[in-house]
């Protein structure tokens, strides 16, 4: 059974930076896709920023390409997102996802993932 565990999240300031983890336990191999998406109160889900399991390959939602990173330590089996030049609007609940089965799908596509971790949220101020 995969699980997953986010941290990093918290509250800062607009133009500020947060730096989120994942964290995955049984995952058998480094080469699932990893990604962020996040939600906001009462709006969809949306994917941020994913990650290929070969690890060359990312995608990133237009909102947050230029201030997000995302990369992985498959030693470590850790995701990470870099978020810079935060935004009142990056306000939201950030999960953590991955997908154990390979797929051609867009990477950002979030019914596609089929392991979720609790979430961790990001509050930034104006």
């Amino acid at each position: 059974q995969v699980q997953l565990v986010e941290s990093g999240g918290g509250s800062v300031q607009a133009g500020g930076s947060l730096r989120l983890s994942c964290t995955a336990s049984g995952l058998t191999s480094g080469n699932s896709d990893m990604g962020w998406f996040r939600q906001a109160p009462r709006t969809e889900r949306e994917g941020v920023a994913a990650i290929r399991g070969g690890g060359g390959t990312t995608d990133y939602a237009d909102s947050v390409k230029g201030r997000f990173t995302i990369s992985r330590d498959n030693t470590k089996n850790t995701l990470y997102l870099q978020m810079n030049s935060l935004k009142p609007e990056d306000t939201a609940m950030y999960y953590c996802a991955v997908r154990t089965r390979w797929t051609a799908n867009w990477l950002l596509l979030g019914r596609t993932y089929n392991y979720w971790g609790q979430g961790t949220q990001v509050t930034v101020s104006s």
